[in-house]
């Protein structure tokens, strides 16, 4: 791949190479845009195919932290990190030691997190290099395990994504089809049973489903069955690109609001639901609760406070939606266009993160 090429058509930042024999480290670190704040993302390890294949996705994903922390009001730019390597094998002490060093360099433009193949065991690691790193282990002041906090946050957007389709944010006497029980989707359904609403799941998981049955009297169906269930709010919450040409038809929803990452398989998707005049809450606003979380350890971890932060939520995608019906455009596409109107905005006062600015990290206590 032409890497300039690439950058320049996206606007990115900063590439990063980083090796460590000893270790066995090839980490990329891809920063697309500082304007807001230094740019926090999280670290993949994966078995990529290719370095050309690593070098896109972590360009790619640390594109898309721009576009989440901007949404969620973050005053955080994006980034991200991919290791090559296998994360059940490779892993090493001395690995992430070298990479924690590795962000120090960095000075403060980067912030790293736990993602795919990384855990909160490897983040400690990487604090005792560096402060530059958020997610580590409760004891060292972190906010601890994000899913409950991201499923309240997709609980209070489908309120407002709920009030834009039926006139009112009460959820009492919808149904709601909720597709993949884990972590978050679990928190999720607890927050609709409470609020009197009926639950209708399905996972591969047949635990996860007993659970829910269990404990909120969800109805079980076949996870192919899913998509064509009657019900007023379908809540994906497994894996990504489920809202594709062969589901759109079979849903008999009002609204597609969910935890999922990258619901929608292309964007004709989203236009689709659009035409349909199914409301579609933006995955990457409404399931922004776990980053907005993280993000107030910078301050030194506070839960009311990041609590607050996640119920404004409801008002960007009440805001989302007003862009669509302002613009004529589609809700993705007007998530979008929100991030980029406040990175807008923020640009005409500042410009590149710069460490000896003020910042949010100079608050922190080390």
């Amino acid at each position: 791949m032409e890497i300039f090429k690439y950058m320049k058509k996206y606007d990115y930042e900063q590439l990063v190479f980083c090796q460590d024999e000893v270790s066995g480290l090839k980490a990329i670190i891809a920063i697309h845009d500082t304007t807001l704040g230094p740019a926090l993302g999280g670290t993949r390890m994966w078995t990529y195919a290719s370095e050309e294949a690593a070098i896109e996705d972590a360009l790619r994903l640390a594109r898309g932290m721009t576009y989440k922390n901007a949404a969620a009001g973050l005053n955080l730019g994006g980034g991200k990190t991919v290791i090559i390597g296998d994360p059940r094998k490779d892993k090493n002490e001395e690995m992430f030691r070298a990479f924690g060093r590795y962000i120090q360099g960095l000075n403060g433009r980067y912030i790293t997190a736990e993602d795919v193949g990384t855990t909160v065991e490897d983040m400690d690691i990487i604090h005792e290099e560096t402060d530059y790193v958020t997610g580590i282990s409760p004891a060292f002041g972190s906010s601890g395990n994000p899913s409950p906090v991201t499923a309240y946050g997709c609980f209070v957007g489908m309120k407002a994504a709920a009030k834009e389709a039926f006139g009112t944010d009460s959820l009492e006497g919808l149904t709601i089809s909720v597709q993949g029980v884990g972590n978050v989707a679990y928190h999720l359904c607890r927050h609709l049973h409470e609020a009197g609403a009926k639950l209708i799941v399905t996972d591969i998981n047949k635990e996860a489903v007993k659970r829910a049955v269990d404990d909120f009297g969800a109805i079980a169906v076949n996870t192919d069955e899913i998509y064509g269930v009657e019900a007023d709010i379908f809540a994906p919450c497994a894996l990504g690109a489920v809202i594709n040409s062969e589901t759109i038809p079979q849903l008999k929803v009002k609204v597609v609001a969910g935890s999922a990452n990258n619901q929608l398989k292309e964007e004709k998707d989203g236009d689709e639901l659009h035409e349909r005049g199914i409301i579609y809450a933006p995955d990457y606003v409404i399931n922004a609760g776990g980053v907005i979380n993280v993000a107030d350890e910078l301050n030194g971890y506070n839960r009311e406070r990041a609590m607050k932060k996640v119920e404004q939520i409801y008002y960007n995608i009440e805001k989302t939606i007003d862009i669509s019906k302002r613009d004529g455009i589609p809700t993705y596409r007007a998530a979008d266009r929100m991030a980029e109107e406040r990175i807008q905005k923020m640009s005409k006062a500042r410009n590149q993160f710069l460490l000896d600015g003020h910042h949010i990290l100079s608050r922190r206590k080390h």
